[in-house]
């Protein structure tokens, strides 16, 4: 027997849906098998007991729901597409049905149309999401349907985010637990003092993504903003006043917004040729204004889900919408430590640095931003003119994919790299501290000097891996060649060089 699509699968073959893809793929054979494709989804095979009894779009849908992966852009696309009246049918046909409760919500909910109920839906309160697969939000009772809306956000921005297994071990780690551990491993003043590094750093990292080098004011003015993470609500945060001012205090004045953008922008670069080489096309300008608010309801809709979950949904939904001209970026990564913060597993007057590691690792950074725009630019239709403007030609197929994207990916990158840095990169700054203090005092042994050329010859060593560079021996016209050997053996000791 030839394995037959079924599902999801065969709904796009038969509605010739074929720029979409899946993360589950169903399929009917002779033997049960499941296999990891080289993108990390996963193609299944049922066998015979599993069949579809006839190959009609709504009962593929019911497959869809029962077995394959939600995928809201998906069915909003097949809602558009499909027979009101077989849905209308199927639901009479079993008014108290858990899978006919969950089609006839979620096609009212993707379309905006209401359906045609011969007979009153009756039966206890059902779930639209299963806990166990999915990570939910507050539940919204629909009477209509008897049906507990527990999605993460509303008909004008729903993310999904699976519970896989990754993100599921990954949200066992106790963030807080893992801060405190630091702190009880280190002195107090070093981990005071790294503290207030790690903001500093954290402020040049975020421009630095941006291969902005901003000025010393600027600079100031985005760390007064980091010491003020999570000081307000997520959903004042995320207010179009509130975002405004803050875009206005991170970039030049003279690209400072009044508003959401009511413009057609594009993530790219231009090239030598001064062709434009579009990485990514952003939601269309009347799309914006409903999405931010979405994203807004959504904060509100997530309130006292699992940290981690809401600073990836939150922030990478903010980035992909990129509701600014210039500062979406900076924004975005502002967005996690405040989130953190608010919602209290990372305490006041402490950074994780996640830009740092960000640039430290750029190509992952830059892969989780392609994980979502790839497969957009695969379906979506734009021109650009010489002028560099663009024009997107099929906006409403592809309203689907910016309304409800699939988060998975993003919220399992922001965990791993929140537990790296306070595993690896956090530890390895404190332990920098302790060691610069040793090698300050074993320096100040051998020549009594003052703290300020003290600290610029280890900042040479530092740069030059342990060796005191030559074209600086000028600067040090009053120590001799063997103190300066000696200072340069002692920090060797210190931060053990070979």
């Amino acid at each position: 027997m030839v394995n037959k699509p079924a599902g999801n699968e065969w709904l796009k073959a038969h509605y010739s849906l074929l720029n979409f893809s899946f993360t589950h793929s169903s399929y009917i054979g002779n033997n049960d098998s499941i296999e990891l494709t080289s993108k990390g989804n996963i193609n299944q095979v049922y066998g015979p007991k599993y069949a579809v009894a006839d190959d009609t779009p709504i009962l593929h849908l019911l497959f869809a729901l029962k077995y394959d992966d939600l995928n809201l852009d998906f069915l909003s696309a097949v809602f558009a597409l499909i027979d009101a009246n077989e849905i209308n049918s199927f639901i009479s046909s079993t008014p108290s049905g858990r899978y006919a409760r969950k089609i006839g919500f979620l096609y009212e909910f993707l379309t905006g149309k209401e359906l045609t109920l011969e007979i009153k839906v009756a039966g206890n309160y059902i779930d639209l999401l299963e806990t166990e697969k999915y990570i939910t939000g507050k539940v919204v009772k629909n009477t209509r349907w008897r049906l507990n809306d527990n999605l993460l956000g509303t008909k004008d921005f729903c993310p999904v985010i699976r519970k896989t297994r990754a993100v599921s071990a990954l949200l066992e780690n106790d963030i807080r637990q893992s801060i405190e551990g630091l702190e009880k491993e280190f002195p107090e003043d070093v981990f005071r003092r790294a503290a207030s590094y790690l903001y500093t750093k954290e402020t040049r990292s975020s421009f630095e993504i941006e291969k902005e080098k901003p000025s010393p004011d600027r600079l100031d003015r985005f760390i007064a903003l980091l010491h003020r993470a999570g000081s307000i609500p997520s959903e004042e945060l995320l207010s179009k006043i509130h975002l405004v001012f803050l875009q206005n205090i991170i970039v030049d004045s003279r690209f400072a917004a009044a508003d959401f953008r009511g413009f057609q922008n594009y993530v790219g670069e231009i090239l030598p040729n001064d062709e434009a080489l579009v990485h990514y096309i952003c939601p269309p300008p009347d799309m914006v204004k409903t999405m931010m608010a979405g994203l807004q309801s959504a904060a509100n809709k997530t309130t006292g889900v699992q940290p981690i979950v809401r600073a990836a949904m939150l922030s990478f939904g903010f980035v992909f919408i990129h509701p600014f001209e210039d500062g979406n970026g900076r924004l975005h990564r502002f967005m996690i430590h405040d989130v953190l913060v608010h919602d209290g597993v990372v305490p006041e007057g402490l950074i994780i640095p996640v830009s740092a590691h960000m640039l430290n690792n750029i190509k992952a950074y830059d892969q989780i931003l392609e994980t979502y725009s790839k497969p957009l630019m695969q379906r979506i239709k734009y021109a650009l003119s010489e002028g560099g403007e663009v024009t997107v030609q099929n906006a409403s197929e592809v309203e689907g994919y910016y309304r409800y994207p699939d988060l998975t990916p993003q919220t399992t990158y922001l965990a791993e790299i929140i537990h790296t840095t306070i595993k690896e990169d956090m530890p390895q700054e404190l332990i920098y501290l302790l060691r610069y203090d040793e090698a300050k005092k074993e320096i100040q042994k051998i020549v009594d000097m003052p703290d300020r050329d003290i600290g610029r010859m280890l900042v040479f060593f530092h740069q030059n891996r342990g060796v005191f560079p030559k074209r600086r021996r000028e600067l040090f016209s009053k120590l001799t060649d063997e103190e300066i050997a000696a200072m340069q053996n002692a920090y060797r000791r210190v931060f053990e060089i070979v």
